[in-house]
């Protein structure tokens, strides 16, 4: 299945430099990387990334994160895909600018299946 990161860009840069993606400030904190579905994800950008620019949609499979990846309960019940463990650059599929629009909302279109 395919699971999604949204990440601000800058972060990105830093992690093509080394190889690997140790998180963002809240990933750190809470001890693993939080990913979205394609049902989630759009819900994830409204309610914590909401009019921010700048920000990557990173596209993945999960079973290329092997079974440091655990989907666990988090908002309304859902299961969340969460890494516990650093993101190797060369397991994302894809990575693709997220546009914001006029009213803070992110442009998903043609980044979903």
């Amino acid at each position: 299945m395919l699971i999604y990161k949204i990440i601000p860009e800058s972060l990105w840069q830093d992690a093509l430099k080394s190889g690997v993606f140790e998180g963002a400030p809240v990933d750190l904190a809470d001890g693993f990387i939080h990913f979205s579905t394609g049902a989630q994800v759009i819900e994830t950008a409204r309610k914590h990334f909401h009019g921010q620019a700048n920000l990557l949609l990173l596209t993945l499979d999960d079973q290329s994160l092997g079974e440091h990846l655990i989907y666990e309960p988090s908002r309304g019940g859902d299961l969340f895909p969460h890494l516990y463990g650093p993101l190797h650059v060369s397991a994302v599929k894809s990575v693709d600018p997220l546009p914001l629009n006029e009213n803070g909302t992110h442009h998903f279109e043609g980044l979903l299946p």
